[in-house]
């Protein structure tokens, strides 16, 4: 199974990117707004790296090995939750994807059924299993800014606890300041002093922005 591929854009072309690891060359099915950033890869000579959802589509007696790629883990852990909703495969998921990860997350939290019903390939019973299934799961996903995110590792330790960290870590990747970021999770742990792990405490700052 594939997580992740890192190498060098062969090509771009609508929703699909080619990566060439060490003349292996892979074709991933991708967003739009991950093939623009890999349009930025092209040619430049700089390595690109995508976390990778791997899955096998039957058609008759054949089968196809898929990837469909992402730029952030928060994305493919996003796009797994979204998948999880009865009727909704992979392919459909990625054409609902036009719409930036965090506005997606944002109108399940708040219950938006118009704007998920505007997704392509979603009608009005799937945006209202989308929301029954995921609203109050997905805070965390909608503190993703739209627009490139970007890998930030300077991390300051600051509290003992180690979901703290990587807290900040990913904030910061998400386009955060440093400040911000800080300010976020005192604000959220003030609110909920029994937060144990790194997915409730991204949740609850997600309901105190709110």
């Amino acid at each position: 199974m594939i997580s992740r591929l890192e190498g060098y854009v062969k090509s771009v072309s609508p929703g699909v990117v080619e990566m060439d690891l060490n003349g292996v060359v892979y074709q991933v099915n991708v967003s739009k707004n991950t093939e623009d950033i890999a349009r930025k890869y092209f040619n430049a000579g700089n390595l690109f790296e995508l976390m990778i959802y791997h899955y096998l589509s039957l058609d008759k007696s054949k089968g196809y090995s898929i990837l469909i790629g992402f730029t952030e883990i928060l994305q493919k852990e996003f796009f797994e939750k979204f998948i999880s909703v009865s009727g909704i495969g992979p392919k459909a998921a990625l054409k609902a994807f036009e719409q930036p990860v965090g506005k997606i997350a944002d109108a399940i939290e708040l219950g938006d059924e118009p704007f998920l019903k505007s997704l392509a390939g979603i009608g009005k019973l799937k945006a209202r299993q989308i929301i029954a299934q995921l609203q109050g799961k997905v805070g965390r996903f909608a503190l993703i800014k739209s627009g490139e995110l970007t890998a930030d590792n300077d991390v300051v330790r600051t509290h003992d606890e180690e979901f703290l960290d990587e807290a900040k870590k990913v904030l910061k990747r998400l386009q955060y300041g440093t400040k911000e970021a800080e300010d976020m999770i005192k604000k959220a742990l003030k609110a909920n002093a029994d937060i144990k792990d790194l997915e409730e405490l991204l949740n609850e700052i997600y309901r105190q922005k709110g």
